[in-house]
């Protein structure tokens, strides 16, 4: 059963259309990598599904949920639409940590805003912060930082602190995972850390969708691959078709290109 749908969507900044109708499913505990060069459409595409740009057109659904349908317009209707992308997580290329906040309080943050609509945190305030932190803390220690809790962003490499906001990402309990280049700010050898981290998230059947350069870490992890190419998807497949044996003309021109 598909997770994530994506129908016919559309973006336009101006007169300038980025997306031209992107149509693509993902089944539960799938990864997807998207590639592409530049101005392609990529991340895009993943403002667009989590909600943080508005789609021109077209309709996103995430475990038969509807979380955007460029034919609704009612205001209530928009807002329970709102309610549904609770569901996605993500993960930027920059960091976004907090720096004023511990590595465990950058991730416990954003489940004590959202604890405090619960209508039992006043009587039951001290059981639910506790959880809480040891939700954090489960979360801290999966991606390796169970001794850093308390380290500031600073304090951390920048491996480090991006795996730090992959364990905020995983600690709202996320049915879709997003990575926009989750690797593109760091150095060669803290890239393996994170790529280590990915792999391992893939291990566990997390469903998952990567915008990435890293070529052949999209062969090894992914189970799709989608090249996009001036806001549409010139091919689809597995590694082997995309990666490997590509159709489209303009995807073995991108990879020779990466190549060199």
């Amino acid at each position: 059963m598909s997770i994530l749908e994506v129908k016919d969507l559309t973006k336009s900044f101006g007169s300038t259309k980025v997306l031209k109708g992107i149509s693509f499913s993902l089944e539960e505990g799938k990864v997807l990598s998207i590639i592409g060069s530049s101005g392609s459409g990529k991340t895009t595409l993943l403002r667009c599904i989590n909600g943080l740009e508005t789609a021109t057109a077209g309709k996103i659904t995430v475990n038969e949920k509807v979380v955007f349908d460029s034919n609704i317009t009612d205001k209530k209707e928009l807002k329970a639409l709102k309610h549904n992308q609770q569901n996605i997580g993500l993960v930027f290329q920059q960091f976004n940590l907090f720096p004023q906040y511990t590595a465990l309080s950058n991730v416990t943050l954003a489940m004590k805003l959202a604890a405090k609509k619960r209508p039992d945190y006043k009587h039951n305030k001290k059981a639910i912060l506790e959880e809480i932190d040891a939700t954090a803390k489960k979360f801290l220690d999966k991606v390796g930082l169970s001794d850093k809790l308390n380290n500031y962003p600073c304090e951390l490499s920048g491996g480090q602190q991006q795996r730090v906001s992959i364990a905020r990402a995983l600690a709202m309990n996320p049915q879709i995972l997003f990575f926009d280049e989750p690797t593109s700010a760091l150095d060669p050898e803290l890239t393996g850390e994170i790529l280590k981290t990915i792999r391992q998230l893939a291990e566990d059947n997390m469903t998952m969708v990567i915008v990435t350069h890293e070529m052949n870490f999209a062969k090894d992890v992914s189970d799709e691959v989608i090249f996009m190419d001036d806001g549409v998807i010139a091919e689809h497949g597995t590694p082997e078709e995309v990666l490997v044996n590509p159709k489209n003309p303009r995807t073995r021109a991108f990879l020779n290109t990466y190549e060199k």
